[in-house]
């Protein structure tokens, strides 16, 4: 590969950043004294996330914007749009949903970890027949 590039983070990587970064503003949200537009939507700061995958700050926000809303975002029966992220919410900007983010990340790891018991369930089962054969060969 060239010199400086790296491979771009996963959807699962820049979430797990994202929640990471952001769980105790989220859970620190105070109904009284609101710091932000809605308990739900928390800002976040793309230009640090990317830093942490040393990733251009524009290619997080395209993948946040164009692919990741559009794939977990939905339609409810009124026609309103709930979002996964969005770029304004009242005063704030670049606000990431957090309960969606939770729900995300849940079925991310859970479709990860679908392929990666067997494959381990596998793996063990086909050392132990070889150590088996190894033991009754000599």
């Amino acid at each position: 590969g060239r010199a400086g590039m790296r491979r771009p983070p996963t959807d699962l990587e820049i979430l797990k950043e994202i929640h990471r970064a952001y769980a105790s503003e989220y859970a620190n949200y105070d109904e009284q004294k609101p710091t932000r537009s809605s308990k739900a939507f928390v800002p976040i700061d793309i230009d640090a996330i990317a830093n942490r995958f040393g990733s251009d700050p524009d290619s997080i926000f395209a993948r946040l914007l164009f692919d990741l809303d559009r794939r977990y975002g939905y339609k409810m029966d009124d026609d309103s749009v709930v979002h996964l992220f969005t770029t304004r919410l009242g005063s704030d900007e670049n606000a990431i949903n957090f309960p969606m983010l939770e729900a995300v990340l849940a079925n991310l790891q859970q479709g990860r970890n679908k392929f990666i018991y067997p494959l381990t369930i596998s793996i063990t089962a086909l050392v132990l027949a070889i150590l088996g054969y190894f033991r009754d060969a000599f």
